[in-house]
């Protein structure tokens, strides 16, 4: 719903802010008084193009600003134009493209008239109306369809990629057999390059490690005396006095301790040195595993758990050639069955939207007799969604293409509405679908500029009344010159246009007194001439709109 909105230096409009309210918003005013000028600045904000001639003259910008109520939510929303052609957008201070303004405002209102915001002009949102218009008995088919058209295309979708991979596995496989090979038998076992490492740098320096244990064991066990001899002499010495003291007790007991550790260690040292060899035939051996290993993480990772990883993948993919027809018919299978299904649900949904079409068809054109359209025939016209080559094309939406036809004139073929030249004729007729759908349509907001045109008496009587009528679940801004639809309006405001010093200024009054608004009336109905018995009928006028005596 639009709050308020605030216009600046925009054509003959210096400054003027209004406040709308929900229900039946009517504008009135002399003729140039500037009312079109207000849905003009509105339409900007709303995401019209911008123009500069729009600028007010002496002036180097325009702004328009509108607050607006989305589900609860507030959006401001500014419009600026410049005289040097930037043109800059905004939603809550935050600049935007117009693009993004455009897709926002599609949501917030409606325009009707002279300008490009007809939602019902829109041939996409035919479909939606038909689907909003017996929701309960169309809602369970549509999401039925939605949900095996996603189902169905998702089956594709895996085909077409296993066909693809298969072609391209086929094309690979012979290479995938040869690095499958080539990893298997390698024999990689995680951890291996460490121990490699370890092994070749003791074929590096066997020698020397040779040497060194050598030396050792012989300083332990092997020369006269050893080093084990010699603590086996002073073990000796104070296990014959260690009864006499404690502490040489403690002395003997930690010597007999080393003693045996290095007996132990003196054994490992020899079994150790009889275990190491070294030789060029061993050390080429572990330069050209290392090398083998380095070779394939070259290829097929960084590690051996990626090259072992990597060819665990490549088995699986190979499974998955060998087992290709397996596959394929079985998505084949599923995919008939999800287009039977499809198929079926989806001719389901078309023709409950085609009794739904009937019964709208019915309803808009006995409103369509009410707003004075004698000769009108609404029609909804079905065709089904093809490709190319003429085959049925499935949607998520089903397989319907929806456009609305009508005939204003008998004897006329019916055309698309879109093709319908007055602003008039599509607001009346906007007006009749929202009597009979209003209470589906999301749009909260409608603004009305030509919905008076070409009526009068009785008609106009009745669009007032229908007006009120869907004012009761959207608020309605309408530009009129009828005292018949002024006369149901729930706030009227009067536009006026004052010249001082030369130049022209557009104001707007909100008229909160009845007095002002019997006054106002009385002016639509009597013009210039206003009598006691035109104020008298204005009072009626009014009374009758609100249904009160």
């Amino acid at each position: 719903m639009i709050q308020r909105i605030r216009i600046q230096n925009f054509a003959i409009i210096e400054n003027l802010e209004v406040e709308f309210h929900p229900g039946l918003n009517i504008l009135t005013g002399e003729t140039g008084a500037g009312k079109s000028i207000i849905i003009e600045a509105v339409s900007l904000a709303l995401g019209s193009r911008a123009d500069t001639t729009y600028i007010r003259t002496g002036k180097d910008k325009a702004v328009v600003q509108l607050i607006a109520d989305l589900d609860g939510e507030d959006y401001i929303i500014t419009r600026e134009i410049q005289l040097n052609g930037k043109n800059v957008c905004r939603i809550n201070d935050e600049i935007v493209t117009l693009a993004q303004l455009s897709r926002l405002c599609k949501s917030i209102a409606d325009i009707h008239g002279q300008y490009d915001h007809q939602s019902l002009l829109q041939t996409e949102s035919h479909l939606i109306l038909i689907d909003s218009f017996r929701r309960d008995q169309i809602q369970d088919l549509k999401q039925q369809v939605h949900t095996l058209y996603h189902q169905y295309t998702e089956c594709k979708h895996e085909l077409r990629t296993l066909l693809k991979n298969h072609a391209e596995g086929e094309r690979r496989k012979e290479f995938m057999k040869f690095e499958l090979a080539e990893i298997t038998a390698a024999r990689l076992m995680v951890g291996e390059e460490e121990q490699l490492a370890q092994d070749l740098l003791i074929q590096q320096h066997g020698e020397a490690i040779y040497q060194s244990l050598s030396t050792s064991y012989e300083l332990l066990r092997d020369q006269e005396p050893s080093c084990l001899d010699l603590l086996g002499k002073v073990m000796h010495q104070l296990s014959d006095t260690s009864a006499y003291a404690g502490e040489i007790a403690e002395f003997h007991a930690t010597l007999s301790e080393s003693y045996y550790k290095l007996e132990d260690l003196a054994t490992q040292l020899r079994r150790y040195k009889e275990s190491v060899s070294f030789s060029q035939l061993t050390l080429d051996e572990l330069m050209a595993r290392i090398d083998l290993i380095d070779g394939l993480k070259r290829k097929y990772g960084t590690s051996i758990q990626q090259i072992l990883a990597y060819g665990e993948q490549i088995s699986r993919d190979l499974e998955k050639i060998e087992n290709i027809d397996l596959e394929t018919s079985r998505l084949e299978q599923e995919i008939k069955r999800l287009e039977q299904l499809l198929q079926l649900a989806s001719r389901s949904l078309s023709e409950e939207r085609k009794a739904s079409a009937l019964l709208m068809e019915e309803k808009i054109n006995q409103e369509l007799v009410d707003l004075n359209f004698k000769d009108a025939l609404f029609s909804v016209a079905f065709q089904p969604l093809q490709d190319s080559e003429g085959n049925t094309l499935y949607t998520e939406d089903g397989i319907d293409n929806i456009e609305f036809l009508i005939r204003t004139n008998r004897g006329e073929v019916p055309k698309p509405l879109a093709k319908i030249a007055s602003g008039g004729e599509i607001s009346r007729i906007m007006l009749a679908f929202k009597r009979i759908i209003g209470e589906y349509d999301r749009i909260p907001t409608m603004i009305f500029d030509e919905i008076d045109s070409g009526i009068s008496g009785i008609t106009a009587s009745i669009v007032g009344r229908k007006l009120a009528q869907i004012a009761e679940n959207h608020q309605i801004i309408c530009i009129t010159h009828l005292p018949q639809i002024a006369a149901a309006g729930d706030h009227h405001y009067r536009i006026d246009k004052t010249v001082r010093e030369d130049k022209t200024y557009t104001t707007i009054l909100p008229m909160g007194e009845e007095e002002e608004l019997v006054h106002e009336i009385a002016r639509l109905s009597g013009g210039i001439h206003i009598t006691e018995h035109t104020l008298q009928s204005a009072r009626d006028m009014i009374h009758a709109a609100k249904g009160r005596p």
